[in-house]
């Protein structure tokens, strides 16, 4: 069975990352991982993907800082190390640096990313607390195409979580994480699948 070279992005500890090594250690699973990325050196999912026995890098966005163009300068670096895997899908998996549009339209409907609302509701970095600040009754997460308007892509897959009346922040993104990690291995069989028979 031919696996489709996943690249995963991370920044922190990429729990969403662990749950796609874990689906990817099933040999009926059409993916694997052969790059985990960070653009921080201390990522603590770094030490998870190397106990995996798989290959890690460590791209620092300061390092561009005083580029002309820092942010693209940064994209294209990161894009060579994932060519250099030949990996063909990328997965955002807690990445806290917004993308260059070079890089998006490159790497257009081969990367996807999960976000914890439903989208198109409750885009942007705090979605578990604007859902609470909002009275919403339910929220959930979303796996998404990466297009250049944020958390905007094609719709991959989605998981509702009820907001019970006396969630926090933290107990509701607890909750919508476990079903992050039931979903976004199950959106990247799907964009894997579907690869296979476009080719």
């Amino acid at each position: 069975m031919k696996k489709t070279k996943i690249a995963v992005l991370i920044s922190g500890r990429g729990s969403n990352m662990k749950a796609l090594i874990e689906a990817c250690e099933n040999p009926k699973f059409p993916a694997e991982i052969s790059l985990v990325l960070s653009n921080k050196a201390d990522a603590l999912g770094l030490d998870f993907a190397k106990s995996k026995g798989i290959e890690t890098a460590t791209v620092s966005h300061k390092d561009f800082s005083k580029m002309e163009n820092p942010r693209e300068s940064f994209d294209k670096k990161v894009s060579e190390e994932i060519e250099n895997r030949d990996c063909e899908i990328i997965c955002l998996a807690g990445f806290m640096r917004l993308l260059s549009p070079w890089f998006v339209n490159k790497w257009l409907g081969k990367s996807i990313n999960i976000h914890p609302s439903l989208l198109p509701e409750f885009k942007g970095a705090d979605a578990v607390g604007d859902a609470i600040k909002a009275g919403a009754k339910v929220s959930g997460c979303t796996v998404h195409f990466v297009h250049e308007e944020m958390d905007s892509g094609p719709i991959i897959s989605q998981a509702k979580v009820d907001v019970l009346p006396d969630d926090t922040k933290e107990t509701l993104a607890a909750r919508i994480l476990q079903q992050e990690h039931k979903i976004y291995p199950e959106s990247l069989k799907k964009v894997c699948q579907n690869l296979s028979v476009s080719e």
